[in-house]
């Protein structure tokens, strides 16, 4: 069987599965935006504003302008952030590591094909998941928050958010692959991937309570594609474009020496 499609059938229910997540994620919370509409939406954002600092950076609220629905929709996009690097992260580190972890390395091996197809064959079929889940969200996004904006223009907004999460996936995605690649334990790729994902993550926070840390943030990739800054700051920056490039090439690249030069545990 074509090692591609071996690794689409092997994450079908698994990528079916985040796909319902991440619109449930977004019907449910555009929901709360049409109940919650229903008071004065500048009420809100003078609700928001008087609250501590902290508690705004954790709901990523303060900047966003509550009346409109991409202002909302803005304010959730970190949970639709988490959960695309979680399942980009996942996905990374589970397609390189698990024939070693299921003891299936030997079957894959004893097929005609170099270890480098297989490793790209693996890395076409991580990027299809991906790809997938950012279109179901970008339409999920879209149908909904259009639905809620009352005529304004949001696909522009919503596609700006969509590249930045495109490129925070196909880092987590890389960093996971390279990590597999790289431990001779599979079993501690997925956690570590997930854990630098999460520490990432909180740093960002911190950076936004604590502008002190504000050089910090090229250590965390969730600021360079923040909501705030693609929507209503100086959006995509060359600087944060670059940095994504290297790192997204020298992961994959790691991947592919790692891969090729390590003893598989069968």
């Amino acid at each position: 069987m074509n090692i591609y499609i071996r690794e689409m059938k092997a994450h079908r229910k698994s990528l079916i599965f985040w796909c319902v997540g991440i619109f449930l994620l977004i019907a449910a919370s555009m929901e709360k935006y049409a109940a919650s509409s229903l008071v004065s939406g500048q009420s809100m954002n003078d609700l928001i504003s008087k609250m501590p600092k902290a508690v705004q950076s954790m709901f990523g609220a303060g900047t966003f302008d509550l009346s409109k629905a991409i202002g909302y929709y803005g304010v959730i996009f970190i949970y639709i952030i988490l959960m695309a690097t979680i399942h980009a992260s996942i996905i990374g580190a589970n397609i390189i590591s698990k024939e070693e972890e299921d003891k299936t390395a030997e079957f894959l091996f004893s097929k005609p094909a170099s270890r480098m197809k297989i490793i790209t064959s693996k890395l076409l079929a991580a990027f299809t998941n991906i790809i997938v889940f950012n279109v179901v969200t970008s339409l999920s996004s879209i149908v909904f928050v259009k639905h809620f904006s009352k005529g304004e223009a949001v696909t522009g907004d919503i596609a700006k958010l969509m590249i930045g999460m495109f490129i925070l996936q196909l880092i987590f995605m890389s960093f996971g692959m390279g990590l597999a690649a790289v431990s001779k334990n599979p079993k501690i790729a997925l956690p570590t991937t997930t854990g630098a994902m999460l520490v990432t993550y909180i740093l960002s926070l911190a950076i936004d309570i604590n502008s002190k840390l504000d050089n910090l943030k090229y250590f965390t990739p969730f600021k360079y594609f923040d909501a705030k800054n693609l929507l209503y700051g100086k959006g995509f920056e060359p600087i944060y474009i670059i940095l994504s490039a290297v790192i997204i090439v020298v992961l994959f690249g790691v991947t592919y020496i790692f891969y090729e030069k390590r003893d598989l545990k069968i």
